[in-house]
């Protein structure tokens, strides 16, 4: 088994070379800003070669004819005439202009998918000719021109994860304000392991950020027509969301939506004068968010206030809320990562939180370790809820302590695949394990006055421990199996005594 969450050698090299861009950008460019420059210009590349590419084959379809090789329904995107990538690269002066000039005749050839993509980079200046000399362009363009893009030389799965990985480089060069768009991808793959959408069901992120949720459940589901128009996400921030557009489009998704917006004031998906309803949420939204809204919660339109009005100076149960009014009441499943402080917090937080449970609805509580995420050095936590919990799990909640879990690094920790497949299978039994997980009645939380520390609930083992990760996800496999063997024989005994029917 691989022990982390590496990319091929195809991926390794075409994210090093459109890496190496950067150094173009260096010096009247701040590293923060890289990605605001990369990502528009990746895209845009993309996007011609791919219609150089579809050219090609038409008129290899209709013998030569050119006229027919232009139709729209031989293309994925429109590239007007004059706005092509070549036709920016021949120009010798005001490139920057002649950029912004292509970008706005693109996005108004593809109204329905591509309006404002490249517009939403509204801190990008093209045209400024202090910041981005043309000499400078020039080389930025010479260098993309040297990789030709499209999908026969750079499939898919090659580009999104390099795309991917410029992700993840642009937040470690922004650090604290990373974790307003990225999460770790460990984090997200455990989580959506456990949502488990599957074909036919609706996905949403009510704080999609750069759209790994979104795009880690489309690659689970694995069946791209089961993803047409399934797929949901909001972000406020709108660079953000450009980001999260291109990064789906350019993982081979087609029709999805990516609404912009504040999703606590302002949701995007109504259907009715309702909230739209999804079988699978999966979001990580921002943590602890102060100045939320608070204000017009207690007179929400929506009724997402059906549990309380939480602070004005956190925003995380008012995420829960949101979420909890927009799934499905028949099968739909939450997971949402958030700060653990939910948890355990009192005041109005502390009556949200018994509500919630009142409703049975909490089905596991899994703590992360310390230090994952950007921009904070606090623990997290994951939160699955279910509209049906099953039957082991009525009056139950799985407690998960992973907080020991992890690979130390030096400005992050890291979740290696080996820790999340261990995670993941010690989520899905119904077992206590030691130092590890608990399944506890909803009774015992209530006498401890409804709080959800994990602490309280599986006790930390403190003695030494050599056994590698795969060693004791065997050992926890081994366990389950050999409670099936001793459940069975002792079924056999009692029926064989005439103590149980059947």
């Amino acid at each position: 088994m691989a022990n982390s969450f590496v990319c091929n050698e195809d991926t390794q090299r075409l994210y090093n070379y459109l890496y190496q861009g950067c150094n173009i950008l260096r010096g009247p460019i701040y590293p923060e800003e890289y990605k605001t420059y990369i990502f528009p210009l990746l895209f845009y590349k993309r996007l011609c070669d791919e219609y150089t590419r579809e050219i090609a084959i038409a008129l290899e379809e209709s013998d030569g004819d050119e006229q027919y090789a232009l139709f729209p329904e031989n293309h994925r995107f429109i590239v007007p005439q004059g706005s092509h990538w070549n036709d920016v690269r021949n120009k010798v002066e005001n490139i920057g202009f002649a950029l912004l000039t292509a970008f706005r005749n693109i996005e108004r050839a593809n109204p329905k998918s591509l309006i404002t993509i490249f517009n939403d980079f509204d801190d990008a200046k093209w045209s400024n000719k202090e910041r981005l000399t043309d000499e400078r362009l020039k080389d930025l363009l010479e260098h993309f021109s040297s990789l030709n893009l499209d999908d026969a030389h750079c499939p898919n799965d090659v580009l999104g994860q390099a795309y991917e990985y410029l992700i993840k480089k642009f937040a470690d060069l922004t650090n604290k304000k990373a974790g307003e768009f990225y999460t770790p991808r460990a984090v997200i793959s455990l989580l959506v392991r456990i949502i488990d959408p599957q074909p036919g069901e609706t996905v949403y992120d009510p704080a999609c950020g750069t759209g790994g949720m979104l795009i880690e459940a489309r690659r689970h589901i694995h069946d791209d027509n089961a993803c047409l128009r399934r797929i949901y996400g909001q972000e406020k921030n709108l660079s953000t969301s450009a980001i999260a557009r291109m990064n789906l489009y350019l993982h081979g998704a087609n029709d999805f939506a990516i609404q912009r917006g504040d999703t606590l004031r302002n949701p995007a998906y109504i259907s009715r004068d309702e909230l739209k309803t999804f079988d699978c949420i999966i979001s990580n939204p921002p943590f602890s968010l102060e100045n939320w809204g608070n204000e017009a919660w207690a007179s929400d339109k929506y009724g997402r206030n059906f549990l309380g009005v939480p602070p004005s100076s956190s925003g995380d149960f008012a995420w829960i809320e949101h979420m909890l009014k927009s799934m499905n009441p028949l099968n739909g499943r939450i997971g949402v990562v958030l700060p653990q402080g939910i948890l355990f917090r009192g005041g109005q937080e502390g009556k949200i939180r018994k509500a919630l449970l009142e409703l049975d609805l909490l089905d596991t509580v899994i703590g992360l370790a310390p230090n994952l995420f950007y921009g904070t050095g606090l623990s997290a936590c994951i939160l699955i809820l279910k509209a049906k919990k099953t039957i082991e799990r009525d009056s139950k909640i799985m407690f998960v302590d992973a907080s020991s879990i992890y690979k130390k690094g030096r400005a992050h920790n890291e979740m290696l695949i080996d820790h999340v497949e261990y995670v993941y299978e010690i989520v899905m039994n119904n077992d206590n394990v030691k130092g590890l997980c608990r399944l506890v009645p909803l009774d015992e939380v209530y006498a401890n006055d409804c709080n959800l520390n994990i602490t309280r609930y599986v006790e930390a083992i403190y003695e030494e421990n050599n056994l590698s990760l795969s060693e004791a996800l065997d050992n926890l496999k081994q366990s389950v199996n050999e409670a099936n063997v001793a459940e069975s024989r002792l079924q056999e005994l009692l029926q064989r005594e005439g103590l149980l029917n059947g």
